[in-house]
Order: C-alpha cells, then structure tokens, then sequence
C-alpha cells in the first residue's frame, strides 16, 4: 500500500505520492553558467523532472536565474552551511531548497530561513548523508547506523517545525544499501513527510546502478518514497535512464518495456545481437507496451505470451506474435523493420 504523505509544491509540482518523481542534479562547475544551462537543457529534454544545482557561493546565485529562464522543471539549490546562501536563492526565486537546518547556525539564522521560503512557498529538503552525521550523534551510535541517520533527520524536522514550518522534503542517504533500506523503512513510520530515495556514492554506472534498483525498488515496492536519483559516477543523462528503467520494472513509468529470454541451446538465431537492436530501435518510441525478443520459436510466444508484441526465432525464420498468437513468419534478417512496421500501426 502506498504511504499516505503531506503534500508538498514544487514549482507547479504536487509531491503527493501519486507519481513519483525523478531527479538529477548538474555536475558543471559553478562557475561556468553557460554549460550548467546546457546540461540542464539536456537533462529536462531527457526525462529529468526535478533538477538540483550546486550553489557554493555568492557568485553561483546567478545560476539560478540563468537556468530557470531555459528550463520548465522546478530549479533546487543545494546548500551547506551558509544560511545567506538560502536566503540570496530565495530571493533569485529558486524553487525548492536543499539544506541541513543544524547546519546552518543558531535558532535565528533557521528562522529567517524558515520564514523566507514560507513567504515564498518554498519547500525545504532536509538532507541527511551518513558520511557527515553529527558528532554527538556518532559517539551515541558508534557508527552512521540506520537508527542515528533517522534521529539526525527527525531533529533537523525539529527545527523547522519550531518555526512553524511544515514543507519539508526529507533524504536520508547511505552508500550501504541495506543501512540505506533500513533507515528509509524506520523514518516512514514516524514521520508523514514525503521521502527523496538514492543511494548515495552508488558508484560507477554498472554498480551504481545495481544498487541504487536494489534500495530505491524495494523502498518502492514498500510504497515508500515520492522523488528518486539514482546516483552515478557518470553522466546525468544516464541517471535519468536508470530511473526511468527501475521505475517502469514496477509498473510505475510508461513506454517500451523489452523482455528477452537469456538464450539456451535452443537459440538458432543471433539472440543477443536481436535483442540490442531492437532495443535501441524502439528507445525513442512513445508507446506504452510490452515487446518480446525470445530465441525459440518452439515455446517463445508462449513463455511471452504477457507481452503486447514479439518476435521469437529459428532456424533462420522469426515468428511474429501477438499475446502468444501467432501472426506471421518472417526472414531472420527482416525481423527487425517487420516488428517496427508492427509497433507503429498499434
């Protein structure tokens, strides 16, 4: 059952736990303007939703202006320690902020942020990371154990529910899936917030990407969490795939979904090669349904018989079917432009 959460706005964005959302966030240098607004050109063209960017001073504040006046998806500023910066991105209109409300100095400080994005309708995620836990609280746990990333978190709510502040975001973020998992399940029982899940530190794009499928799904498949990065020591473009990818695994995202068997001795054709192609041939279609690529043609359309459309192959010869009948057989080498010519009259 999908948890039940209070509603947050961002930009023209309702985070209500109805769609889940996904995010990136730019990996330019501050500094240069022109490729930051390029970057995040790319990454709405792609898929991306929600984007954050890095503003690490004064002088970073105009890449706020610079990218919203390109962009439609909501612009959030992320910020360390320095509460002028959240009060200057304000100011410049971002639309959401990313801060640690014990961070940023005393009880005052929290409260001119607090009050500012309330007169703005900004929301405010609070983002706890394993690697820079409080002091006291590590001496308490020992360790950036789950229960200490969570009590971390629930105080830095604290701080702005003092001031009457109640559009927060929350994220609480660990390089250990299972730590990640864990904390994700215990702060969703005490608090109705809505969650931004990721791995972080995730790693390159074939490990980080296992992990991130392995703790955002599962959060997901508990009905937790309402935006997701999936965190790469790559281009953003390629987060942004990802997500889409574990979030159509689960029913949650539309377009093509291609399944394939994993080929046996049964597979007369070039399967693996098939399958890419076929991939690749149909990224850039805006279609809603399930295609198979299987390597028998004996029991394929069978083993498939879930999917919308497909081929199955043999013996120099593919059959094309429909939720397992049969339309047609085909030439192995125009397997391909028949299964295109298929799709695009559904």
């Amino acid at each position: 059952m999908k948890r039940q959460v209070i509603p947050v706005k961002v930009g023209d964005l309702q985070i209500d736990g109805k769609k889940i959302y996904i995010q990136s966030m730019l990996s330019r240098p501050a500094s240069n303007i022109d490729a930051n607004v390029l970057q995040a050109i790319e990454l709405e063209e792609a898929g991306c939703e929600i984007l954050r960017v890095a503003i690490p001073n004064m002088e970073a504040i105009s890449l706020i202006n610079a990218i919203k006046d390109r962009i439609r998806i909501p612009l959030v500023a992320d910020i360390h320690f320095d509460y002028r910066l959240a009060l200057a991105a304000i100011d410049a209109g971002i639309d959401k902020i990313r801060i640690n409300p014990g961070n940023i100095g005393d009880d005052d400080r929290v409260r001119q942020v607090a009050n500012a994005c309330k007169s703005a309708n900004v929301p405010i995620r609070i983002g706890v990371n394993a690697g820079s836990l409080e002091r006291e609280i590590l001496k308490k746990y020992k360790a950036p154990t789950s229960h200490a990333l969570v009590e971390s978190a629930m105080n830095h709510v604290s701080l702005l529910e003092r001031h009457d502040f109640h559009d927060i975001v929350i994220s609480i973020k660990s390089s250990n899936v299972n730590t990640m998992v864990e904390s994700y399940r215990l702060l969703a029982k005490k608090c109705d917030y809505p969650l931004h899940l990721g791995v972080t530190e995730a790693g390159t794009e074939r490990m980080g990407l296992i992990k991130s499928a392995i703790g955002i799904g599962s959060l997901l498949l508990d009905g937790i969490g309402e935006t997701i990065r999936v965190s790469l020591t790559a281009d953003p473009i390629k987060e942004i795939r990802a997500a889409k990818d574990i979030l159509r695994s689960i029913g949650r995202y539309g377009g093509i979904e291609i399944i394939s068997c994993p080929t046996c001795g049964r597979t007369n054709i070039d399967l693996i090669s098939l399958a890419n192609e076929v991939e690749n041939a149909l990224s850039g279609l805006d279609k809603d349904i399930k295609v198979a690529v299987m390597g028998c043609a004996v029991n394929g359309p069978g083993e498939a018989r879930e999917a919308d459309i497909g081929i199955a192959g043999g013996n120099g010869n593919v059959l094309i079917f429909k939720h397992g009948e049969i339309l047609r057989k085909v030439k192995e080498q125009d397997a391909l432009s028949e299964l295109i010519k298929e799709i695009e009259q559904m």
